[in-house]
């Protein structure tokens, strides 16, 4: 049966050229456009919806994508969608589409780690894997996706863990969903099912604050409360912070702010543990919410996305920043 497959170009290194200096620049012709894929039973329909490095990408750029891939989805008849997309960024975007959009037809994320004219430039072949995933009956269901290097991540856990290397992105605690080889795509396992919200907006400024040994409450402090709307910590350890940073969060707290804690381990998640002052547990009871599995920069889109929703009253906020 035939597959029509949406392949939307963001920009990043897998549209990029290296000059002969070494510095690679975005392009004005996405080379991707002139990469001639032959699959059986495939129909493939490209759209260059940015060109973007990913540093430049916005959440109001991942909800243009959203809504586009909706609309292909609901109204165009497509059966799955690729985005290339810059790996700096590649992780957010992909969390962002999975916590909005419901499970259902593929979308696959997929970029490059080497530039289109580099030697050993791998984004036509990551380009042509993605496809194969989106095309394939078992990735229905399976959430927002992430293709590169022959392996398949789920959206929610995927990071990337190394600057240059072509094996960047990895996943933590749980490892791949699957893997690809010349002939066959295998899954391994299926994560379990978050909640998704429709969202029409992404305003809100909720910045990242990273916790460190001997950290006094003087970053906290300087926020301004009448300009934020939440605050995600990545704390120590289980998701501990030192007691003088502990105190100046308090100040956020009993201004009704949300504050969404995460760990600035790699592996493992936040718990409310320790008693002690500063430790998980008196932050929890205080009305801090531990964001499960997630990384800091995950728990801000999550955080924002809720907000967005109207997730005002905070047992809603926590379930859902909680699941």
């Amino acid at each position: 049966m035939m597959k029509k497959i949406l392949i939307l170009h963001t920009g990043g290194t897998i549209s990029m050229a290296e000059d002969e200096n070494g510095r690679v620049s975005p392009n004005e012709n996405n080379p991707m456009n002139a990469v001639n894929m032959q699959l059986d039973e495939v129909e493939l329909v490209s759209e260059d919806i940015f060109n973007l490095p990913s540093p430049h990408i916005s959440l109001s750029d991942m909800l243009v994508l959203k809504n586009r891939i909706k609309k292909a989805f609901l109204s165009e008849n497509f059966d799955g969608a690729v985005i290339t997309h810059g790996t700096d960024t590649l992780e957010e975007t992909a969390f962002f589409l999975d916590t909005t959009l419901s499970r259902g037809k593929p979308i696959v994320l997929t970029g490059a780690m080497r530039s289109s004219n580099e030697l050993g430039t791998d984004g036509i072949y990551n380009l042509l894997t993605a496809v194969r995933v989106a095309a394939d009956s078992h990735s229905w269901g399976r959430g927002v996706l992430v293709v590169m290097n022959d392996e398949i991540h789920s959206a929610r856990y995927v990071t990337k863990t190394h600057t240059t290397n072509v094996s960047t992105f990895q996943t933590p605690t749980h490892g791949p969903l699957g893997l690809l080889t010349k002939n066959k795509i295998i899954y391994f396992h299926k994560d379990s099912e978050n909640q998704h919200l429709d969202v029409h907006t992404v305003h809100g400024n909720v910045p990242i604050v990273k916790a460190y040994a001997g950290m006094t409450g003087e970053i906290l402090d300087l926020l301004d409360l009448t300009s934020l709307d939440g605050l995600v910590i990545e704390a120590l350890g289980a998701g501990n912070l030192p007691p003088a940073a502990s105190q100046s969060l308090q100040r956020l707290l009993q201004a009704n702010i949300p504050v969404v804690l995460v760990s600035r381990c790699f592996n493992g998640i936040a718990e409310a543990v320790y008693s002690y002052e500063g430790g998980g547990s008196q932050l929890y009871e205080a009305g801090v919410m531990f964001a499960d599995e997630v990384n800091s920069q995950k728990a801000r889109l999550k955080l924002l996305i809720g907000l967005n929703a109207g997730l005002n009253d905070a047992c809603e906020l926590r379930n859902f920043m909680e699941n």
